[in-house]
């Protein structure tokens, strides 16, 4: 018989219904797993942790394991969590979001959760306050994971809604039970397609709650006979899913992307902070969009960012800007539209901010804006590796990455990619979105 354990408070979990805790670690490969425990473990699971197997972090989207030269058969790692994180996602479970260590309770190398920390940490050594928020497009399926709805489509239509009403308001109130900052929601310009944005907060904060969103959308989705596709494409010629990042940065004299001299009222270090991202994108391809589905989105004209350019609101752009305006209570703040939801969330927004950092420190310049479409306007841009092989390849080879993401990462990251490279890279478009459909389903 399981006895309570005496350092935890679980009073509180039982009232809310609460019988099982779940902890999670997004793998490399950008699909969250977890471990799960009587509600009255959870002293143990915050203290000593959960044991899970180092290639955890080298599964893959088909179970497929991507060893490498020091992730083997051998070895343990433990996912602990923190009590004040557990958030209700479903009837008697809560979740938290864990971080990998190791036997003796320090970060394991592949832990990007940890990573991002980090990240942010040196941000803040630098005296800047960083804010960051996400928004995840997905596609509403039938039980069977093929299209939810036969019908015309009508993209932001008020009809194509309100037949979903039932849905989006056990969403909505889900995502309060759960403590999700949910901004808005709507459906989208692809064909069942819905989008949800989140609030701002810390990066790691607001990597936490792209899971928690995920997990979120899944349940209440199934509670109404759906199903809930991230993947980057889910159906070929379908209108694609980003995982955008939005970004904003502050030091003691006021945010960097608002009240200075430079285009659109940038300061100096905003400037750079922009040109930062740019520099690194064909470095960091991998990390943002790096899967066997992703380059089947990044394609001009599918507002999709497949253009290593900034400007103005312009949705075709890698990096789109958003001034501080009357329109946008939340300051100004730089938009990576690059992101899918193949990408792990906390190793995207370590690279994103990370990026932003050295730009800042390296004091990059800012390349010339293109304030449209950037297939009209005769401008050249700096090409990038949009195929899977070709953005590994980059990746690999680059000092950049190493630098941001550890060399740990990179080689575990390109060892999982070129698995599904090897594994459905050479398939036609049609069966890479039939097999990774629900790859990235919470």
């Amino acid at each position: 018989m399981e006895h309570p354990d005496p350092g935890a408070d679980v009073g509180h979990l039982r009232a809310e219904g609460v019988a099982i805790i779940a902890g999670s670690v997004t793998d490399l490969a950008g699909v969250t797993r977890a471990k799960y425990v009587p509600v009255a473990r959870l002293g143990a699971f915050a203290r000593s942790g959960m044991g899970v197997s180092p290639s955890w972090s080298v599964f893959c989207v088909d179970s497929g394991i991507a060893f490498t030269p020091t992730i083997g058969v051998a070895g343990d790692l433990r996912i602990r969590i923190d009590p004040e994180d557990l958030r209700v996602v479903d009837a008697g479970v809560a979740w938290a979001p864990g971080t990998l260590n190791d036997q003796h309770g320090h970060p394991a190398p592949l832990c990007t959760r940890t990573l991002l920390s980090r990240v942010e940490r040196a941000a803040a050594d630098r005296g800047l306050d960083v804010r960051m928020g996400g928004e995840l497009e997905c596609t509403m399926l039938s039980a069977d994971g093929g299209p939810a709805t036969t019908e015309p489509w009508s993209p932001y239509g008020i009809r194509t809604s309100l037949d979903r009403s039932a849905f989006l308001v056990d969403l909505a109130t889900s995502a309060e039970r759960a403590g999700l900052p949910l901004e808005q929601l709507h459906t989208e310009y692809g064909h069942d397609q819905l989008e949800v944005s989140l609030a701002p907060d810390t990066p790691t904060a607001t990597a936490d709650a792209v899971i928690l969103a995920r997990i979120v959308l899944g349940r209440v989705a199934a509670r109404h006979g759906l199903r809930i596709s991230f993947s980057p494409v889910p159906f070929e010629g379908a209108a694609g899913n980003g995982a955008h990042l939005h970004l904003s940065l502050s030091d003691a004299d006021g945010p960097l992307l608002s009240g200075g001299d430079g285009p659109h009222g940038l300061r100096t270090a905003g400037a750079q902070a922009i040109a930062g991202v740019l520099d690194t994108l064909p470095d960091l391809i991998g990390v943002y969009a790096g899967s066997a589905a992703s380059a089947l989105r990044l394609k001009p004209g599918n507002w999709a960012g497949a253009t290593a350019c900034w400007g103005l609101e312009n949705r075709e752009a890698a990096v789109r800007l958003i001034a501080a305006t009357p329109g946008n209570p939340h300051g100004a703040n730089m938009e990576l539209k690059l992101i899918d939801a193949s990408a792990n969330p906390y190793l995207a927004a370590a690279a994103f901010l990370g990026s932003a950092l050295r730009g800042i420190g390296r004091h990059l310049e800012l390349p010339e804006e293109i304030p449209e479409n950037p297939a009209q306007s005769g401008v050249d841009t700096p090409a990038l590796p949009l195929g899977q092989r070709e953005a590994l390849d980059a990746m690999e080879t680059s000092d950049v990455a190493a630098e941001l993401l550890t060399p740990a990462i990179v080689e575990a990251l390109v060892a999982v990619r070129r698995y599904e490279s090897k594994t459905f890279g050479g398939l036609p478009p049609a069966q890479i979105c039939d097999a990774l459909r629900l790859a990235w389903t919470c």
